[in-house]
C-alpha cells in the first residue's frame, strides 16, 4: 500500500514537475516575447522621437524662413510707404506749380487779348490819320 502510495505520489509529482516545467517553459516564450515586443517598441519609439525632432527642425526652419519673407515684405512695404509719400508730395508741388503756370499763362493771354485790341485800334487810328492827311495836305 505504502509502495503504490508512494509510487502514486511520484508519478503525480512527476506529472505537477513536467506541468511546472512546461507553464516554466511557456512562461520563458511569453517572457521572451514581451521582451521581444518591449524591444520593438523602444526601436518605434526612438524612430517616432527621431522622426519628431526632424518635423521640429524643419518646422523651425520653415518659421525661420517665413519670417525673414515677413521682415524682408515689411521693409519693402515701408519703403514703398515712403516712395508713395514722397510721390504725393511732388504731385503737390508739381500741382501747385501747374497752377501758377497756369494763372501765369492766363494773365498773359488777356494781356496779349488786351494788347492786340489796342494794337488794332492803333491800327485804325493810323489809317484814320492817313486818310486824313491824304485830304489835308
Amino acid at each position: 500500500l505504502i509502495s503504490s502510495a508512494t509510487k502514486s505520489l511520484r508519478m503525480e509529482t512527476e506529472i505537477l514537475e513536467k506541468k511546472l516545467q512546461d507553464a516554466q517553459m511557456k512562461l520563458a516564450e511569453k517572457d521572451g516575447d514581451k521582451e521581444k515586443e518591449i524591444q520593438s517598441l523602444k526601436r518605434l519609439i526612438s524612430e517616432l522621437e527621431f522622426q519628431l525632432t526632424m518635423e521640429k527642425s524643419n518646422n523651425e526652419s520653415f518659421l525661420d524662413k517665413l519670417r525673414k519673407e515677413m521682415k524682408h515684405k515689411s521693409d519693402e512695404l515701408e519703403k514703398l510707404t515712403q516712395e508713395r509719400t514722397q510721390l504725393i508730395h511732388s504731385l503737390s508741388q508739381v500741382q501747385e506749380e501747374n497752377a501758377l503756370l497756369q494763372d501765369t499763362v492766363r494773365r498773359e493771354c488777356e494781356e496779349r487779348c488786351g494788347l492786340t485790341a489796342a494794337l488794332g485800334r492803333a491800327r485804325e487810328q493810323v489809317l484814320q490819320l492817313r486818310r486824313l492827311s491824304g485830304t489835308f495836305p
